[in-house]
């Protein structure tokens, strides 16, 4: 009976891997290919700053530094957003390479539990006969 919980609460915990494994795949996916729509980059937007909140605690100098910092980084940035849609294959590598590495040390883990239920079991069993043969010798 133990056993056959131990492997359930296994197959639910697989189950419950598999479904969020697939789930975030599916939303990285999506927000791969559809990245240069979702920012202003790609459209030739680029328009960044530092927010007024926290230039008015900056000097001039460093709010100026960072935004030609901000300016220089945008070609890059621009190039991995026309990339990305490429990127969205190696998702799927790395997904299925993440999953199956989690059910491996899933399946391992009902391993250990099936041989520490095995082991508490035959603790107990030696205890009962342990009981038994004392009791009878007693009487």
């Amino acid at each position: 009976m133990f056993y056959a919980l131990g492997w359930f609460a296994i197959v639910a915990l697989l189950a419950l891997w598999s479904l969020c494994a697939w789930a975030l795949h599916a939303v990285a996916v999506w927000t791969v290919s559809n990245a240069d729509a979702l920012t202003g980059v790609a459209s030739g937007k680029v328009n960044i700053t530092v927010p007024d909140w926290l230039s008015a605690w900056l000097p001039p100098e460093v709010a100026q530094w960072a935004s030609q910092l901000v300016a220089g980084l945008a070609p890059f940035v621009d190039g991995l957003l026309q990339a990305a849609p490429a990127l969205a294959s190696g998702l799927t590598v790395a997904t299925w390479v993440i999953w199956s590495i989690g059910s491996v040390l899933l399946v391992l883990l009902g391993a250990g539990l099936h041989l520490l239920i095995a082991l508490w079991r035959r603790q107990d069993g030696r205890a009962s006969r342990h009981r038994a043969t004392s009791s009878l010798a007693a009487g």
